[in-house]
């Protein structure tokens, strides 16, 4: 809260449309562990690729009803006469390498649950399995990816995952809250710090030799893996 204007303070973005000013202060940044709704931010952002959030965010509902509620067991068995059924859908963004792309993570997603347990657990462990606290004082200081956003993408995509280039890993971990962006002003930054995560105590980070071993292609690969122009919504 600004003591002078009595005004609350949010993110530079969230002042730009009322849906986006929801999406800021009751979902960004809160940490998540359900799969299902994990699933649904995975086939968004990639969704999301050289688009704006705010474009998504007017069509999720539609997407929702369109994807079976983003259930990765349904989506997963979706068929070719399904995705030209969703191409005549104009209320999801019709674009079949995305569509496509969202069948094929869903696939590789069963495959993550079924290997470790949940995709939760998997997702979290690149940071510890606890949120990341960041103090960014201006929206400019966020970055648009890390090291840990590009290893996070080479992993996925060793595990059959496309469209989840560092990029959009980074808003990812954005939205289901592995990283608090919030500016350090803004009210939603000590709210979203305050959250209890639950605790994995035999939840194995993501490390070792192979994930350490790709930081060595991240160079080369940079920029190639569905780039997003910019770190928040």
């Amino acid at each position: 809260m600004d003591k002078k204007s009595g005004r609350t303070i949010r993110c530079e973005w969230a002042d730009s449309d009322p849906l986006m000013g929801v999406y800021h202060d009751t979902e960004w940044g809160v940490p998540l562990y359900d799969d299902q709704r994990l699933f649904e931010f995975l086939v968004l952002e990639g969704m999301q690729a050289g688009l704006s959030w705010l474009t998504v965010l007017k069509k999720r509902e539609a997407f929702r009803n369109a994807f079976d509620s983003f259930d990765p067991r349904k989506v997963a068995r979706y068929s070719p006469r399904k995705v030209d059924a969703l191409l005549k859908d104009a209320g999801i963004i019709r674009n079949r390498k995305k569509i496509e792309a969202a069948i094929t993570n869903a696939q590789a997603f069963l495959h993550v649950q079924k290997t470790h347990g949940s995709f939760a657990r998997f997702i979290w462990g690149f940071i510890g399995s606890r949120p990341v606290q960041n103090s960014w004082q201006a929206a400019k200081d966020l970055p648009a990816q890390t090291p840990k956003s590009d290893i996070m993408s080479l992993t996925l995509q060793k595990h059959g995952f496309c469209f989840v280039g560092s990029t959009i890993c980074y808003a990812h971990m954005q939205a289901t809250g592995m990283v608090n962006d919030h500016i350090v002003s803004c009210f939603r930054h000590s709210q979203v710090r305050r959250m209890v995560c639950p605790r994995w105590d035999n939840a194995a980070p993501v490390t070792g030799t192979f994930h350490l071993s790709l930081v060595g292609a991240i160079t080369l690969r940079r920029g190639t893996l569905g780039m997003r122009p910019a770190s928040y919504p």
